[in-house]
C-alpha cells in the first residue's frame, strides 16, 4: 500500500508530465485525493478540497481528475447511480458491491470468483487479461424501493 504522501507526489509528477502547472488549488486536490480511501465523485472531492482552500473551482477538480485518469494514476468508475467515482490505481485488484439503498461502495476480493472468471474465459478459448465486477444489491433487512429489480 502506498502512503498518502507518496501517492500525492506521484499525482504531482503525473500532472507535471502532462505539462500542468502545480497551483495551490491543484496541490490541495491531489492531497485530498491521495488521502481518500473511499470512492468519491468530483463533487465530493470538490467539497473536501473547498474545506481546505475556498479558492478552488469545480472545473479545476474536473480537469485534474481527467488528467490523472488519462495517465492511469486513478480509475474512474461509472456505477449505475450516474456519478463518475474515482479511486487510486495503486490498490490491489478488487471488485465492488454497490448498496443501492445508500450508494455505499464496498470493496471485496473473492478467490472463488477470480478462479471462476478465469475458467469461463478459458472454456471460451480466451486468456483473461483484466476484468471489472460490479454487484448491485440491498441488505436483506432493507426495504426495497419502487423501481428496484
Amino acid at each position: 500500500m502506498t502512503s498518502a504522501t507518496e501517492r500525492a507526489k506521484r499525482f504531482q509528477n503525473e500532472l507535471r508530465s502532462a505539462g500542468v502547472r502545480m497551483t495551490r488549488q491543484r496541490v490541495a486536490i491531489l492531497e485530498v485525493l491521495a488521502e481518500t480511501d473511499d470512492h468519491p465523485d468530483a463533487n465530493e472531492i470538490y467539497r473536501r478540497v473547498f474545506a481546505r482552500d475556498a479558492t478552488v473551482s469545480l472545473s479545476t477538480v474536473y480537469r485534474t481528475m481527467r488528467i490523472l485518469e488519462v495517465s492511469g494514476a486513478i480509475h474512474r468508475h461509472a456505477f449505475e447511480d450516474g456519478r463518475a467515482r474515482f479511486e487510486h490505481s495503486d490498490r490491489e485488484h478488487h471488485d465492488h458491491l454497490i448498496d443501492m439503498a445508500t450508494g455505499k461502495v464496498i470493496e471485496f476480493r473473492s478467490e472463488k470468483i477470480e478462479r471462476l472468471q478465469a475458467e469461463i474465459a478459458a472454456e471460451l478459448g480466451y486468456e483473461l487479461i483484466r476484468h471489472r465486477l460490479e454487484l448491485y444489491g440491498v441488505k436483506k433487512s432493507a426495504p426495497r424501493q419502487c423501481g428496484d429489480r
